[in-house]
């Protein structure tokens, strides 16, 4: 690879890195082409991006990202190295790993994830992360939880429509 590549490389995945909120470093060592690209399959599917890459050019655009430092990631960058990019939900690549996993035992392994500039380091953070809520899933709990009370009161006053008007009648005879 030329000097001129590894640039052109670096200089893709510094985009990636700075266009996506999300991603997981994995080490997929000893999957083989068939299966590496029924992963990359499964990614697409969930609408997520799976490329392997050098472990130098991953750290190279990272050093080159400004605003955080990743240097906590870059003792996992060894071996065979694959980069999962995701815009929208952060859990979705660990739910595709899991779902992976389901088909070939232990592959691919977790090496490190970025969430919101947040860093998740090790294999045993993969179920921490499938059960993380994305932040839509977080809003409509919390428009669920503020209508909650409304609605009570709204189906307490209509069950007891009876009860209520006839309180109210009692109340207006009372005041006279």
């Amino acid at each position: 690879m030329t000097r001129e590549e590894k640039a052109q490389i670096i200089e893709e995945l510094e985009k990636k890195f700075a266009a996506h909120a999300h991603f997981y470093l994995t080490d997929a060592g000893g999957l083989t082409v068939e299966q590496v690209n029924l992963f990359r399959r499964m990614c697409f599917k969930s609408g997520i991006e799976y490329g392997v890459y050098k472990n130098t050019l991953i750290r190279k655009a990272l050093e080159r990202r400004g605003g955080v430092d990743y240097s906590p990631l870059f003792k996992v960058l060894h071996g065979f190295s694959g980069v999962i990019f995701s815009k929208e939900a952060g859990n979705t690549p660990a739910k595709v790993i899991r779902e992976f996993r389901k088909k070939l035992e232990g592959k691919p392994v977790l090496k490190a994830a970025s969430i919101d500039s947040d860093f998740f380091i090790g294999d045993e953070n993969l179920n921490t992360l499938a059960e993380l809520k994305s932040k839509n899933e977080l809003i409509g709990e919390i428009i669920s939880l503020l209508q909650s009370p409304a609605k009570n009161v709204i189906s307490a006053l209509l069950s007891g429509e009876h009860k209520v008007a006839g309180l109210v009648k009692a109340l207006e005879t009372r005041g006279k």
